[in-house]
């Protein structure tokens, strides 16, 4: 019996479609998929807080408010829309964080939008870790530039564009991610940001972000009672 021998383009075909088949979405694609899914879920505060104590608050402490050391990020006060999108990139593998990861992925997409909801309701601490105040005037310059489009001017941040609160955030963590972000090794900084600060010396980096961590959010007016 004899046998057709495969043209080359039969061959082509068979691995593109192959290619094609086995071929997962990336992922940036992925977390953008279950970040639409999470963000249509109602988080329930009650059974937020009872999920952050069990999956978050030994690291974030009980507060939310972090580390000043910058191993852990103040997460009080934070829009939901941002964090369930680092949780969402954390869990895609868009954002690397190896520490962060296997809490992230024990977490049910509800379990995330709870989680989210609680936090909104903490209050931003104002006694966070900041910088050495050395350079303030350039920061403040540098952020007016830079920053203070998208963050706004007391680091309220934009929900609409994940964009996060500033506000009582952590002056060494907040160097960290600037750094990152300006030498290319955070995956899913906004491309904005980094246009923003890709020409920043080390000196200006400092200097915006120890500016960044003394900003404070206006206090609300207390209801009458």
């Amino acid at each position: 019996m004899n046998r057709m021998k495969p043209s080359v383009k039969m061959v082509m075909a068979l691995v593109v479609t192959a290619g094609v088949a086995f071929a997962g979405p990336g992922p940036e694609i992925a977390a953008q998929k279950e970040l639409k899914k999470v963000l249509a879920k109602k988080g329930d505060v009650v059974a937020g807080k009872d999920r952050y104590q069990a999956a978050c608050a030994s690291c974030h402490l009980d507060t939310g408010a972090g580390q000043p050391d910058g191993t852990f990020p103040q997460l009080a006060g934070q829009h939901p829309a941002v964090v369930l999108k680092q949780l969402t990139d954390i869990r895609a593998g868009a954002r690397e964080n190896a520490v962060m990861l296997g809490a992230a992925q024990s977490l049910s997409e509800q379990d995330m939008a709870d989680i989210a909801a609680f936090l909104k309701i903490l209050p931003i601490p104002r006694d966070n870790g900041r910088g050495e105040g050395e350079f303030l005037d350039d920061g403040q310059v540098l952020y007016k530039r830079d920053c203070v489009s998208c963050h706004g001017r007391s680091g309220e941040g934009d929900p609409k564009t994940y964009t996060p609160v500033l506000a009582g955030q952590h002056y060494k963590y907040l160097l960290r991610q600037m750094t990152n972000i300006r030498d290319g090794k955070r995956l899913n900084a906004n491309p904005k940001m980094m246009d923003a600060i890709k020409g920043y010396t080390d000196t200006q980096v400092l200097a915006v972000t120890d500016f960044m961590s003394r900003l404070v959010m206006p206090e609300l007016p207390k209801k009458k009672k």
